[in-house]
């Protein structure tokens, strides 16, 4: 499969790790290895392992979560701090992205930099505000996950490295939910749909979250549905705007998983499932 490959490299730093992808071009930046492996990709010359480099780690900082780019999404699915974060949301999306052995190799930050729109990480992710922290030989720079995708396996990263990836504390009395729809439980998306909203004391949005998966180049928020979510109730008239709104601002594509008609009815379908069942864990009019 990689009799291709010319060299094999493990550095045990970020600065040697940048060094190396600079020295050789076009090589190839692998973690878990279960994107690449598939994907063989005969143009790939050099491969750049960078699980020695220390960024495997979950941790509380300052009002959020750091998560390294090559913890697993193992490690992430069962962290009990983010299984007790925004109803468990990351954990539980990524708890049907394949096999148990798989996410137990499948690295967060390899799920993203693959760039994938149906990627099952990008959607709560791009719900919950995370940010990304990327390193170069000019230093890191931190951005918004929404602008860290360019395109179906394409991104931000211009020969730099993603190190890590920040959740910021969501809304207090916000309430979450991932859903997915796929051939089968851990099979890939044929859509998918993160939502979080928070409610005041009446019952009406004070903010709403509402990310895409697998209906456009790149994994996306619908921005006009959360902002006409807020201030109103989530009531079924709302609801059916919303599902309008979804059905216009979606691009997806026919292919031999699902029909693009297909998934956009569907997604807004899961839409409004996850919105109802987000406002229903939000607590409601308090």
């Amino acid at each position: 499969m990689f009799d291709h490959v010319q060299a094999f490299f493990q550095p045990s730093s970020v600065s040697e790790a940048l060094k190396l992808i600079q020295t050789y071009k076009g090589a190839r930046v692998l973690a878990g290895a279960t994107d690449i492996t598939p994907q063989a990709q005969r143009s790939t010359k050099f491969l750049v392992d960078v699980t020695r480099l220390g960024l495997d780690y979950i941790r509380r900082e300052r009002d959020g979560y750091a998560i390294g780019a090559c913890a697993t999404m193992g490690a992430v699915e069962n962290n009990a701090k983010l299984r007790a974060l925004a109803n468990g949301i990351l954990p539980l999306a990524l708890s049907t992205c394949g096999s148990i052995q798989l996410r137990n190799l499948a690295t967060i930050g390899g799920n993203l930099a693959n760039a994938s729109p149906a990627a099952d990480s990008a959607t709560p992710l791009l719900a919950l505000d995370a940010t990304v922290t990327m390193q170069s030989s000019r230093g890191k720079k931190t951005l918004p996950l929404e602008k860290f995708f360019a395109g179906p396996h394409r991104t931000a990263l211009d020969h730099a490295l993603l190190i890590e990836i920040f959740i910021p504390d969501p809304k207090p009395h916000s309430g979450w939910s991932f859903q997915k729809l796929g051939r089968t439980e851990t099979d890939i998306s044929l859509v998918n749909v993160a939502a979080g909203v928070a409610l005041d004391k009446s019952g009406k949005v004070i903010a709403a979250r509402l990310a895409l998966g697998t209906v456009a180049p790149v994994p996306m928020r619908a921005h006009a549905a959360e902002t006409l979510l807020v201030g109103r109730k989530i009531d079924d008239a709302v609801l059916t705007t919303v599902a309008d709104r979804i059905r216009q601002a979606v691009k997806p594509i026919s292919d031999h998983r699902a029909s693009a008609e297909y998934r956009r009815e569907m997604v807004a379908v899961m839409a409004v499932r996850a919105l109802q069942e987000a406002a229903t864990r939000s607590g409601g009019a308090r």
